[in-house]
């Protein structure tokens, strides 16, 4: 068995208050990411990707996302 595998079957196991306490601690980083996103955005961080995205909507160069 996979360790993927072994926490799923963990998590599956947990009693409703373990469940919202690891609810709660993936929310936490989710929040990090994202104030770490919002960061690195006002600072400038993402503005050469976010021109290549621009250039490539702009000549017609996409696909759809499968």
């Amino acid at each position: 068995m996979s360790t993927v595998e072994e926490i799923k079957a963990a998590i599956e196991k947990l009693s409703p208050s373990e469940r919202a306490e690891l609810d709660a601690l993936l929310d936490r980083e989710n929040d990090a990411w994202d104030r770490q996103m919002t960061a690195d955005a006002k600072a400038g961080k993402l503005d050469r990707l976010i021109a290549k995205v621009d250039a490539n909507i702009a000549s017609g160069n996409l696909r759809e996302f499968p």
